[in-house]
Order: structure tokens, then sequence, then C-alpha cells
């Protein structure tokens, strides 16, 4: 039950593009191309979307192949709302959807930045480099 004094409602679903795109550049993540969040959005596992008195302040989301492979993604707070818990409540709405609907042999991954790390951490995240992995990345087209 949600509290009745709590002026935050995190709900499922993902946000519009240009909040979604709002959302990122609040929190000092980058920018994305309009038509290319169009396209990802409805790609999402899960998303949950949180509101502070009916206006969208952060969010993240679940996206994979829905078996074998997730990743959590956008994972943001406006930074006027942080250090409130509400990056933790947002990591505990992703983590317990994919307790209750992933396989249990799922692997699921993130990329931690900067302190974020810590939070990861608390939900058993741990560095791929640990387990003789290493994260890698590239973008298309000069992204």
């Amino acid at each position: 039950m949600n509290d009745p004094y709590d002026p935050y409602d995190l709900r499922d679903g993902v946000p519009s593009v240009d909040v979604f795109r709002r959302l990122r550049t609040d929190a000092g993540l980058s920018d994305r191309d309009p038509e290319a969040v169009a396209l990802a959005l409805p790609g999402t596992w899960h998303g949950v979307v949180l509101h502070h008195e009916g206006e969208p302040i952060g969010m993240g989301r679940i996206v994979g192949d829905g078996g074998t492979a997730f990743q959590i993604v956008d994972i943001c707070v406006h930074p006027a709302h942080q250090g409130k818990g509400l990056g933790r409540r947002i990591m505990a709405a992703l983590t317990d959807e994919l307790e209750r609907r992933a396989p249990a042999t799922a692997y699921v991954s993130l990329i931690a930045d900067g302190p974020a790390r810590f939070l990861y951490e608390k939900f058993g995240f741990a560095d791929t480099a640990e387990h003789g992995s290493i994260g890698m990345y590239r973008f298309t087209r000069g992204g």
C-alpha cells in the first residue's frame, strides 16, 4: 500500500520520448536521438517511472531477450531529488521484477558509472573483471 504522505510514486511503464530525454539530461546522462528513443522504448522488458507530485523525476528500464540476457539501463533521478534513496527504490523495483519473471539462469548486466557502483553492489552486482570478464562497448556510425 502506498504511503499517503510519501510525495514519490513509482509506476510501472516507460516515459514518453521527450520525458525520457529530459530525465537523462537532467540527471547528467547523455542525450539520445529522439528517433532512436522512439524505437527503443517499446522494446523495454520492464520499466518504471518515478513521479514527484505528478511530475516524472526518475526512471529505470530492463531490456533484453526475455530469457537468457537482460541489461538494466537508464537509471536516473533528477539531481534535486537525489540522496533520498530513490535510486535504491528504482533498483529494488527492477530487481524484484527480474526475480519474479526472469528465468533463474538469466544473465543480468549493467554499466555502473562512478559511485553508482556502490548502489548496484547492494543489489548483488559484482565487477565483471573479478570473474575474468571485461565490459566492452562501441557506438554505431560514430555515435
